[in-house]
């Protein structure tokens, strides 16, 4: 195996977890070219993988929103360069129109794709010589392992290696210095996934009161509203100036706790090995959660939100053992309710 393109085009949170995947081929081919073929908002993601070897990126999300020529022609220039190379395999672990695309126009001898039932969009078929197994019994992300492991025939130690490197900071970062910072991730895609203010502003506040200064990112201005909500309820609570994805990365890694929805900068906070919850109310826990014991955990569930008490249980269970309480689980609830 000389040469392995891998096509995983979005979102933040999926392009986080397919890391994995570049390690374990790492592993098993050590000596091949690992390409990767995204979309540009994510490519500085990619990067940040010594293992990978070139990222291959165009504007497509840009160009469906804006139809700018420039973006047209960089796609274009795009074609060229992902055909400039001549693939071993071609792993299309996205499973779309736009993946499948992108599998059919690289020169690879062995196209993978998922089988018709486990396509994102069954129209995807056209662009694959060859198919993964069926579908693991598993969460998505270690799915994807487990699809490309058996397809070229080896294992895979069961601790997912992300291998990211943070690129220096021209300049200091946002967060708040000389503290305990803990970032709450309060911002979501969708208005079904949020989790109320008010239990954000309860939550916030008993970090506060462990010794936690509380620390809100947001990336529109929709959101910096909403952060400057709950840092009204909070005392002490900072809300953050935007920020690019290298420098909320940045952040990231030097809090002490994050806790966020199921978005992609939370997936990242346990890529980068920070004590992480992550809060679940309209997705699926088990197919998109992820579990480190004693360092990551997963709440809630598709259309049952959890409550406070529960976040809170949670946030206990990945905080440094020095750090956790040694009350009951009930009087941790009485706390929690007590607060608000």
């Amino acid at each position: 195996m000389k040469r392995i393109l891998i096509v995983k085009v979005t979102s933040l949170g999926d392009i986080v977890e397919t890391q994995p995947v570049v390690s374990d081929l790492r592993r098993a081919f050590p000596s091949a070219k690992i390409d990767w073929a995204a979309d540009a908002a994510f490519a500085d993601i990619i990067r940040w993988n010594p293992a990978v070897d070139r990222v291959l990126c165009a504007p497509l999300r840009k160009f469906k929103k804006a139809r700018g020529w420039a973006d047209l022609k960089e796609i274009a220039a795009s074609i060229g360069e992902l055909r400039a190379e001549k693939y071993d395999v071609v792993l299309d672990i996205h499973g779309v129109y736009k993946s499948a695309i992108i599998a059919f126009l690289a020169r690879g001898r062995r196209r993978y794709g998922y089988k018709n039932k486990d396509l994102g969009e069954l129209g995807a078929a056209f662009a694959y010589n060859a198919r993964f197994g069926p579908r693991p019994r598993t969460d998505a992300w270690r799915g994807m392992r487990v699809s490309v492991a058996d397809a070229l025939g080896y294992t895979f130690d069961d601790t997912p290696d992300f291998n990211l490197h943070l690129p220096p900071l021209a300049t200091l970062s946002a967060l708040p210095q000389g503290a305990r910072v803990a970032m709450l991730f309060h911002a979501t895609s969708a208005d079904e996934k949020k989790w109320p203010i008010e239990r954000w502003a309860e939550t916030g506040r008993w970090l506060t009161g462990r010794g936690y200064r509380i620390a809100l990112p947001w990336g529109t201005d929709g959101e910096r509203r909403e952060g400057e909500q709950i840092a009204a309820l909070v005392p002490g609570a900072v809300v953050l100036p935007k920020l690019s994805v290298t420098e909320c990365a940045h952040c990231i890694d030097e809090s002490a706790i994050v806790v966020g929805m199921d978005t992609g900068l939370v997936h990242l906070a346990h890529a980068l090995g920070r004590p992480t919850v992550m809060i679940f109310t309209a997705t699926s826990r088990e197919h998109f959660g992820f579990s480190a014991p004693g360092r990551s955990v997963s709440v809630g569930d598709h259309f049952a939100p959890p409550d406070v008490p529960a976040v809170l249980s949670a946030i206990e269970s990945v905080m440094p053992g020095a750090e956790r309480s040694s009350a009951s689980p009930a009087s941790l609830i009485a706390a929690g309710q007590a607060s608000s």
